[in-house]
């Protein structure tokens, strides 16, 4: 099975859909999956070096009691999914297009799952820049890739068109927001659903599965 997932790093709620989602595929070890992380960037507007967190963002001015009694919503959700979100660490709201091109590196090693958790961990448990490239490198480091390799890769500017005609089309077809899942190309689930409901999408494309075996022996 191929499950899509559009995403974007600096989504708090993308990095919770990401940990059920791999709880739902703990429930059905039979079905085999790859999952493909595809860019949707939240904020594109963003200079490719970040922005302070606490800056006011286009001009409007930031509610922090309305900021701090969400990221106390999102450190309980996260909890159960054993999530430490550590929002006073991050010091900066980062472009994520090269992250984003960073996971199709990745993905030509079969990686970018690990990839994704190593961002996501990154940004939201740790307070790194991961519109850095050298943080970007070091990730990659711990994954199992040449850091020196993926250094190149992203000063070289590869598969940013990729990725902006990718995000582009995202926005395009109508997803409105993030973490959004697909499946096959034939079931959509949006938002950072429990497990539980994942498994009757799964369990369809485990049954059609099944019958095309069965009709073929």
């Amino acid at each position: 099975m191929l499950i899509e997932v559009f995403a974007d790093f600096s989504c708090p709620w993308c990095f919770i859909g990401r940990r059920r989602l791999a709880r739902a595929r703990e429930l059905r070890p039979r079905l085999t999956m790859r999952t493909v992380w595809q860019p949707f960037q939240l904020n594109p507007e963003l200079p490719p070096e970040g922005v302070d967190r606490r800056q006011r963002p286009l001009g409007k001015p930031v509610d922090f009691d309305r900021l701090t009694a969400m990221e106390r919503v999102l450190e309980e959700a996260g909890a159960k999914d054993g999530i430490h979100f550590k929002f006073d660490r991050i010091t900066r709201m980062p472009n994520t297009m090269a992250a984003h091109r960073l996971m199709r590196f990745a993905a030509r090693s079969q990686k970018d799952d690990a990839m994704a958790e190593r961002l996501f961990s990154g940004f939201f448990e740790r307070g790194e820049d991961i519109g850095d490239t050298r943080v970007l490198a070091n990730c990659a480091t711990d994954i199992g890739l040449d850091p020196l390799a993926a250094h190149a890769f992203l000063i070289s500017g590869d598969e940013t068109d990729t990725v902006t005609t990718i995000d582009a089309l995202g926005h395009q077809t109508g997803i409105a927001g993030v973490p959004y899942f697909i499946f096959d190309r034939r079931y959509a689930l949006a938002g950072a659903q429990e497990p539980i409901s994942f498994l009757p999408l799964f369990d369809a494309l485990l049954a059609t599965g099944d019958e095309i075996m069965a009709s073929h022996a």
